[in-house]
């Protein structure tokens, strides 16, 4: 029941055929902790995110986080959602890192944005997939929260904008 195929998603959106994105598996799990049905809850030491449904149970994602001295913590919530953004690094990623381009363009191999992205209000983060899914149970981001492109197409159809994000250390 809890278990959606990313790839009717992508078909509503337009995105299948060369794209090849495969079946989102997110996992049904017992969830203890007293959150309100609808709450993106990551916990960052785990490098999980858990979609709070209620009764009991979550459904759960493997995720990439911030690494070392990138990592935060709060509340937030889903101030927007995008398939295929473009991206344009922040000023500290352009700082490591100047030869990026000033924006690259959604739907780019390049982007790290991926096929989707759900932007967190008052932070510089989001909540997306990536084009590099090796990068998924790592500490590898600047503190933006890292999917697979099956699994943020899942999420994106469970959420709506003004979903609360809680983002914690554990």
């Amino acid at each position: 029941m809890f278990r959606r195929v990313a790839a009717l998603a992508a078909a509503a959106a337009g995105l299948i055929g060369s794209a090849g994105i495969a079946k989102a598996n997110p996992d049904l799990v017992a969830f203890a902790q007293n959150y309100a049905p609808g709450t993106i809850v990551v916990h960052t030491s785990e490098r999980r995110l858990y979609l709070v449904s209620g009764n009991g149970y979550a459904v759960r994602y493997p995720v990439g986080v911030g690494r070392s001295g990138k990592q935060w913590a709060g509340v937030s919530q889903i101030d927007g959602k995008y398939m295929y953004p473009a991206w344009s690094p922040p000023a500290e990623i352009r700082r490591d890192k100047p030869s990026l381009p000033a924006v690259i363009a959604g739907g780019s191999p390049h982007n790290p944005m991926g096929v989707a992205a759900m932007t967190l209000a008052g932070t510089e983060y989001a909540i997306h997939g990536t084009n590099t899914p090796r990068s998924i149970g790592g500490f590898v981001s600047y503190g933006c929260i890292r999917m697979y492109n099956q699994d943020i197409l899942d999420l994106y159809q469970r959420v709506a904008v003004g979903a609360p994000v809680v983002v914690t250390a554990r």
